[in-house]
């Protein structure tokens, strides 16, 4: 049975979620900002803590602002719209500041106040888009029955539902209008739609991307395999309706898993890939690459990875996870030679045009697992006056945390995603003998809960 309870907002968590107190434990709630006297109901129990849904706001905050989105309420996507945005930030920077100190159990290391973004709306240069059928279970035959569809974005907290996007503010106008007619060219063509629950059907996602400072724009849309009813009319629209696009990609997945990740891969408009401009250089972004979502951030992010570093002329350097290359590339230029390191082939593959875009010939990508690689690499190729790390959440596999360390670089930078599992590597790094004087934040994200960062480790 459920609980209705009623209690005052404290604090920010990490993952988003407010936090208060009931009886003794920790009530982590979707909703709700500090200084709020919120009623909620409680929707799991545990021995430490409760999660709970709010459901009214009886008394609210004074850092409560109107959320531009109207969409805000139910998204997943800016949990922290109704937040004024240099309190973000505040709230940022304390998260990192507690990650460092509770979960590293680090004193004495600065981390600077996190650098916000001059723009905090249409930052982003993709976003991923879902179709869901909406459908109803026969009580007779038990069978799912669909009777419409829906094309945006899911729920907040649901995998299985979708709502319609109207508008996201995040994206530029013009993607949003593509998302609509999208839409509206599905359902007016009768285009079948993929269902989760019998898996039959065809339209799966439609991934927007653009880019910041070479105004390209890419439609691909993943489906389930077999041709792809009107592909003529739906190209022929979407380029004279829309006719800044530059390229056109089809992917088709038949797997059950609910993942924009095709199986097989077509270009139907333009040349298949966008290129893009980061600190002077040209990097190529495919239909599944990676590439900072956030181009105006990452600039900064880089440059202020750069200045920490100063790397020489004559120092080797490694490149941990490096995707698509965009690091490893920036520093080639002010060092003597670069290794890269990335499991996906496909990344490894882009990162190596980028490098013949570039003209860049010091550098060497590798198509491997990092632990592995680690373990594997020759004893007189062993030695890096630097080594970067940028990995998943997750962080450093162990075995891969320790081959760095038996490595001995007398620096390593660590670009993380995730202050938790950045602050229990720094705790194994500062143990082995490195020191982390300084951690500075960037804020690719703004109106989400997620934080980059920058640490440089040395000896």
């Amino acid at each position: 049975m459920s609980q209705h309870i009623e209690v005052v907002i404290e604090d920010l968590a990490f993952d988003g979620k407010a936090v208060a107190h009931l009886d003794g434990k920790v009530v982590f709630l979707n909703g709700g900002l500090p200084g709020e006297t919120v009623r909620a109901e409680i929707t799991r129990s545990k021995p430490r803590y409760y999660q709970a849904t709010v459901h009214e706001i009886l008394t609210r905050s004074d850092l409560r602002i109107p959320a531009r989105c109207s969409h805000f309420d139910y998204c997943g996507g800016c949990t922290w719209q109704d937040l004024e945005y240099q309190t973000q930030l505040q709230f940022k920077t304390t998260h990192v500041r507690e990650c460092i100190a509770r979960i590293g159990g680090l004193e004495g290391v600065n981390v600077h106040d996190v650098i916000g973004a001059n723009e905090v709306f249409r930052y982003r240069n993709k976003m991923e888009f879902s179709f869901h059928v909406m459908d109803e279970k026969d009580p007779d035959s038990g069978e799912f029955v669909p009777h419409d569809f829906h094309l945006g974005l899911h729920h907040r907290g649901r995998y299985d539902e979708v709502f319609d996007l109207e508008h996201c503010h995040l994206q530029s106008e013009r993607a949003n209008d593509i998302v609509n007619w999208v839409r509206d060219f599905v359902r007016s063509n009768n285009v079948p739609v993929y269902n989760i629950h019998t898996h039959e059907g065809y339209m799966r996602f439609l991934v927007i991307r653009e880019t910041h400072f070479t105004d390209q724009v890419m439609v691909f849309v993943v489906t389930n395999f077999g041709d792809m009813p009107s592909q003529d009319e739906f190209v022929r629209g979407l380029t004279e309706t829309f006719p800044f696009i530059t390229t056109i990609v089809h992917g088709q997945n038949g797997k059950k898993a609910n993942v924009a990740q095709p199986e097989a891969e077509q270009t139907l408009f333009g040349p298949g890939y966008i290129e893009d401009e980061l600190l002077g250089l040209r990097f190529r972004i495919c239909a599944n690459s990676f590439f900072q979502t956030n181009p105006a951030q990452a600039e900064v992010l880089y440059r202020t990875a750069l200045e920490m570093l100063e790397p020489e002329s004559s120092d080797r350097l490694l490149d941990l996870y490096c995707g698509t290359g965009a690091i490893g590339l920036l520093m080639a230029s002010r060092v003597g030679q670069v290794y890269g390191v990335e499991l996906v082939a496909e990344a490894v593959q882009i990162a190596g045009q980028n490098a013949e875009i570039n003209k860049i010939d010091d550098i060497r990508f590798f198509e491997a697992n990092v632990k592995d690689f680690l373990a594997e690499m020759p004893a007189d190729e062993r030695e890096f006056d630097i080594i970067v790390i940028d990995p998943p959440r997750a962080g450093l596999h162990p075995k891969a945390l320790k081959r760095v360390i038996e490595m001995r670089p007398a620096k390593l930078l660590y670009i993380s995603c995730n202050p938790a599992t950045f602050a229990r590597d720094a705790k194994t790094l500062v143990a082995a003998g490195y020191e982390l004087p300084e951690v500075k934040p960037v804020d690719m994200f703004p109106h989400t809960r997620h934080i980059e960062l920058v640490g440089l480790f040395s000896v």
